[in-house]
């Protein structure tokens, strides 16, 4: 500690959508890096060739050439200072690769960011050591070329594993520094299960938001903290590219099952989108999904860690499912419209249609979110009317109706209750749904706003099957 000077910078602020912008953004980088030693303006150690030359470190209007030099020129300076050799540690080094991916300036940044890290890490006299953190293992070929003495440890390697998140003895200390140790169950379902080399980690990022959230209201329920870190593209891109199997695989690991994978941890992007089992791969080194045991060198047994991305998968595949379900708007109307007319039969077909197209979530796990994930993926085909007035978990009458639906050109009201068949005893929970509209009320606010015509739904769903009675 304090024995050596350090370079730090993060490349996580490396976000463009043109490669100059992300060239301009890592001259910002090395220029805030570089104001942090100011004193070597008058350090009596440097010549003034330089001091002109840290100038130019300060300079954001840095050339390519002066952007590949900077961070190397900078552990030089600092050396002739110092008299020591410099630490170099860089962090997020994947971020600028995959907005380059993404936005169509790939062989550019990776061009840039080789020349940088060459520059610092490879011929270098003034470097102690580097140290460069990432969530993908990107190919050497890319951007580490000639970079030969890297030591690397990933997810699956036990050496350092217990670092690399929060273990139970921590997470049990934490919650009972805050008060919260009534809570260990919850968070524990919530962002534990992740496996790092032989150790069962927490995600530290959201226990210190549960117990910061929660020490000023512990009765606020589990919150989803990935939603709001970094970008949650690669879900979406994983499940646009699902087929029939991967569609199935996506549904064991939804339902609490493992799936087997092999398992590449050096990948150049050009390669993710090539084979969906390259994205198995960011998944799992990405911590959507982890492993439960490692089968053969590269194959591992995966799944879904907590309840936490749980959500999040089903979230996207809601959003995925109202994208492509709106490209067929005639049939989709058509939807809508049956609900209008009272047209049970045809509600049905269609719904049942959806619902066999659709990524479900099946029966052993996660019980409570089922008739949540149905009322989701109904509402969301609904809205596609926009001249309807919609809510959802309305109050009327004497309780919460699921959807409350107003047509005025047509003054027809519509309620619907959504019930989970247990084992497909669909008629019970039909009538199970009407029945708790008819006690509860659920009409009375549709009246109150003048509707002459009342439709009452009660629907069933189970794995990809619903049943839909109708009373008026």
């Amino acid at each position: 500690m304090g024995r050596f000077p350090v370079v730090m910078v993060s490349l996580k602020n490396i976000d463009a959508v043109s490669y100059g912008e992300a060239q301009a953004l890592t001259a910002k980088m090395i220029n805030r890096e570089a104001r942090r030693f100011q004193f070597l303006t008058e350090s009596t150690k440097l010549t003034e060739v330089d001091r002109e030359l840290y100038g130019r470190l300060l300079d954001p209007d840095m050339d390519r050439r002066e952007i590949v030099n900077g961070l190397q020129e900078l552990t030089e300076l600092l050396e002739k200072h110092y008299g020591r050799k410099v630490i170099v540690l860089i962090d997020e080094y994947d971020v600028p690769l995959d907005k380059a991916f993404q936005h169509g300036y790939y062989d550019e940044m990776v061009s840039l960011i080789r020349g940088m890290l060459g520059s610092v890490l490879k011929t270098n006299d003034s470097l102690q050591m580097g140290v460069l953190t990432g969530c993908l293992r990107i190919t050497k070929e890319s951007i580490f070329t000639g970079l030969n003495n890297f030591k690397v440890y990933s997810v699956a390697e036990s050496a350092f594993d217990e670092y690399f998140g929060f273990t139970d003895q921590e997470v049990g200390d934490m919650l009972r520094e805050y008060g919260l140790e009534d809570d260990s169950q919850t968070v524990k379902e919530w962002y534990d299960g992740y496996t790092f080399g032989d150790e069962n980690v927490y995600c530290p990022w959201d226990v210190i938001n549960y117990c910061a959230d929660h020490r000023n209201d512990q009765k606020m329920p589990p919150q989803n903290y990935w939603l709001n870190t970094s970008g949650n593209a690669i879900v979406r891109r994983f499940v646009d590219m699902a087929n029939i199997q991967t569609r199935n695989e996506i549904e064991r690991l939804i339902d609490g099952k493992t799936i087997i994978k092999e398992i590449y941890q050096e990948l150049t992007y050009n390669e993710l989108d090539s084979s969906i089992d390259h994205l198995w791969s960011v998944l799992f080194t990405t911590g959507y999904l982890t492993r439960k045991r490692q089968i053969e060198k590269n194959k591992y047994e995966l799944c879904i860690p907590n309840k936490e991305i749980q959500e999040l998968f089903i979230r996207q595949i809601q959003e995925w499912f109202q994208i492509s379900s709106r490209a067929d708007q005639g049939t989709l109307n058509a939807f809508c419209q049956a609900f209008s007319d009272g047209n049970v039969e045809k509600i049905q077909e269609l719904f049942g249609n959806y619902l066999w197209n659709m990524i479900s979530v099946r029966d052993s796990a996660f019980k409570e979110k089922k008739e949540n994930f149905y009322h989701g993926m109904l509402l969301g085909l609904l809205r596609f009317r926009e001249d309807w007035y919609i809510k959802s978990n309305a109050e009327s009458g004497a309780g919460y109706s699921d959807i409350l639906i107003e047509i005025p050109q047509k003054r027809v009201g519509i309620v619907i209750e959504m019930k989970y068949a247990e084992q497909g005893r669909f008629d019970q929970a039909c009538e199970v749904a009407l029945q708790q509209i008819r006690e509860k009320r659920y009409e009375e606010k549709l009246i109150e706003d003048g509707m002459k015509r009342v439709l009452a739904y009660g629907i069933a769903c189970y794995r990809k099957e619903c049943e839909v009675k109708m009373e008026k």
